[in-house]
């Protein structure tokens, strides 16, 4: 089973980056779609930005301009540069295999913190 390994979160203040990166462990991770994830407080998990491995990349409406997905398979590496962060971008980010239904997804990485403060 492949493994996830995400890092890169922590405490910013508004308008400043993180940039996050998610390790996989295997010899696939080139063949898969690929997205980052993130739960809120209080907040389901969503969808934030997906990249297919033809390198085709869809972002959600509240992250478009702000967010740049990238990966290195190279590396079994996927990407999330953010930028000009909200208060509302706090969230605990994981990456995945890309899905249209979340909740197909049974297994999760530990995730890393983003909290940006106001």
């Amino acid at each position: 089973q492949v493994q996830l390994v995400e890092s890169g979160g922590g405490l910013v203040q508004a308008g400043e980056s993180l940039k996050l990166a998610c390790v996989a462990t295997g010899n696939m991770f080139h063949l898969y779609n690929m997205a980052w994830y993130r739960q809120g407080p209080g907040t389901g998990r969503e969808k934030v930005a997906s990249i297919s491995r033809d390198d085709a990349i869809k972002y959600s409406d509240f992250v478009k301009g702000r967010f740049t997905i990238s990966r290195d398979n190279a590396k079994n590496t996927v990407y999330l540069q953010m930028d000009s962060l909200k208060p509302e971008d706090t969230a605990v980010y994981y990456c995945n295999a890309d899905v249209a239904d979340i909740r197909r997804i049974t297994s999760w990485g530990q995730g890393t913190q983003v909290t940006v403060s106001s």
